[in-house]
């Protein structure tokens, strides 16, 4: 182990820490988080050689890091909320796990990784390419880097519109990129070979507020919905029961570092 200090943690670093110690319960027990079937496509996509160590980037309460294990992987999972990190070791027991940075030595002294993951952590985090470069820079010359995130749409209105609703919900969202921006993310760090899969998805309002960290009430929120705007990515539908479903793209992207 490096005796080199660890990263000083951000205040939005800090922020995400607090945050996500609060949101663990409910998040590991979130439609969108721990659907079975999305789990098997991510595991599916990625395509891991059996027996690679896999660095989860963004590991929470380790849903994808028993899926991975479960597929035959050794995983190494990082995540700056202690409560998620203590969820994810008794989740995936065979799995190592570590509080703290992507950046922090302790992450680059549990590899080198012959692939890195990241699911739903890219719309949390303030610097999508420094993100994204620090897993190349952990990944051997050949292995693979995949992200999974949902998505935005193009119109520079309705993209402000959506990220304002995603930030009143939960304070610590930064930005959501479209499509294009996260191949271009993956193009811009040299990763070739490059795939993208899109599907849709639905999630109910209510229970995606609710496990939120809110700078709103869900009143405004619910309001701000339903004001007739949508976006690719974010379509809100008021359902006859009073509910609102809102239908989202998520986009999976693979890469391969050169040799």
């Amino acid at each position: 182990m490096s005796d080199q200090p660890a990263a000083a943690p951000t205040s939005h670093d800090e922020r995400l820490s607090r945050a996500f110690d609060g949101q663990a319960a409910r998040f590991e027990k979130a439609p969108i988080q721990s659907n079975p079937e999305l789990l098997a496509r991510l595991v599916g996509f990625a395509a891991f050689e059996p027996g690679s160590l896999i660095l989860d980037a963004g590991c929470g309460p380790g849903l994808v890091a028993e899926a991975l294990a479960s597929a035959g992987l050794r995983v190494f999972g990082v995540d700056l909320s202690p409560e998620m990190i203590e969820r994810a070791a008794k989740r995936c027991p065979s799995g190592r796990f570590a509080v703290g940075s992507i950046l922090d030595p302790l992450v680059a002294d549990a590899g080198p990784f012959d692939g890195a993951i990241s699911r739903l952590v890219l719309h949390h985090v303030t610097g999508p390419r420094p993100f994204l470069q620090r897993q190349v820079d952990l990944v051997r010359p050949g292995g693979w880097v995949v992200l999974c995130d949902h998505t935005t749409g193009t119109d520079p209105a309705r993209r402000h519109w959506h990220q304002e609703i995603e930030r009143d919900r939960d304070r610590t969202h930064t930005n959501c990129l479209t499509p294009g921006e996260i191949v271009d993310l993956f193009a811009d760090a040299d990763l070739r070979d490059l795939s993208m899969l899109e599907y849709g998805y639905e999630l109910d309002f209510d229970e995606w507020f609710d496990r939120g960290t809110p700078r709103a009430s869900k009143d405004i929120v619910r309001a701000n919905l339903l004001d007739g705007s949508w976006i690719r990515g974010f379509d809100p539908i008021e359902r006859e029961d009073g509910g609102i479903t809102i239908r989202l793209q998520m986009c999976l992207v693979r890469g391969r570092k050169p040799a």
